[in-house]
């Protein structure tokens, strides 16, 4: 009788076992946790005026800076050498812009007018960056399997959660996507970056969400402070936004430097940049710096 062959694959490391535990965790928190209806004032964002015909102008127009970091990031991505950044990374990072330019399409789309089905459109949009940022933090702080793993458990719970909600109205498991995200995402900033890995300041993206919820919550109340300058909810937009800042950093730092993008990846990571001829070495310790 022939012996099985051994498993060439390696079996959970403990942060893999603790990240699964989490996720089944937020999972039974999601299908198990009271139902939470969305506000029945949702839809009533403090800025509804009208500009160039543009209905809801700002907070339609607050969402290029989706459009134009997604698209920035996609054409830096293109460059990177291959050796300088992880098959999964690339695929991730790919995922995570490609995400920005689908939110900032359902977002204006929903705020041209502001609906239940534009919601859901909104939200379905959302669901591909938080994928990208989710699997990108898992690969460069345990392992690539646990990066793949979270970026398509988020695909199918975020996706899931939106169509729930759709159609019973129980907004929990939405919330659990993106708070409990969030979450895990800090978690996984506490732990050291992996060797090669692409070096993303967790912390950073978690300051920008955090300061895009708070703006959120004071829609009303900064549109009257600015003596209704700007809404709460527009500038939630561009702190939302400038969360791809940290992850175009990192890809900055790994571009081949010319004249026209040496300067962004001068400031990008302190110095690992790579440069024409330096080969791959130079670029695996670009991955290293940062935070």
């Amino acid at each position: 009788m022939p012996l099985p062959l051994p498993s060439t694959a390696p079996g959970p490391s403990r942060p893999e076992v603790v990240l699964l535990l989490g996720a089944f965790a937020l999972l039974a928190l999601a299908v198990f946790g009271p139902v939470l209806q969305d506000s029945a004032h949702q839809h009533g964002f403090a800025d509804q005026r009208t500009l160039l015909g543009i209905p809801c102008a700002l907070d339609v127009l607050s969402n290029l800076p989706f459009a134009i970091a997604g698209a920035l990031g996609l054409a830096w991505l293109a460059q990177v050498p291959v050796a300088a950044v992880e098959g999964v990374a690339r695929a991730l990072a790919g995922l995570f812009f490609a995400g920005l330019v689908c939110t900032s399409v359902g977002s204006a789309f929903y705020h041209w007018g502001p609906s239940d089905f534009g919601l859901m459109w909104d939200r379905l949009g959302m669901v591909l960056p938080f994928a990208g940022l989710l699997g990108l933090a898992a690969a460069g702080r345990v392992s690539q399997r646990a990066g793949i793993a979270t970026a398509g458990a988020v695909l199918l719970g975020g996706t899931s959660a939106v169509l729930w909600w759709a159609l019973t109205g129980n907004v929990l498991p939405w919330a659990v996507v993106q708070l409990g995200g969030m979450l895990v995402v800090l978690a996984l900033a506490a732990l050291p970056r992996r060797e090669g890995a692409l070096a993303v300041h967790l912390g950073a993206v978690i300051a920008f969400y955090g300061v895009a919820k708070l703006f959120e919550a004071a829609d009303h109340a900064i549109l009257e402070a600015t003596g209704q300058w700007v809404s709460g909810h527009s500038l939630k937009h561009l702190a939302a936004a400038a969360a791809a800042l940290p992850v175009l950093s990192a890809l900055a730092a790994l571009l081949p430097r010319t004249e026209g993008h040496g300067a962004v990846a001068a400031t990008g990571q302190n110095g690992g940049q790579h440069r024409p001829g330096s080969g791959p070495a130079t670029a695996r310790s670009a991955r290293r710096q940062g935070a």
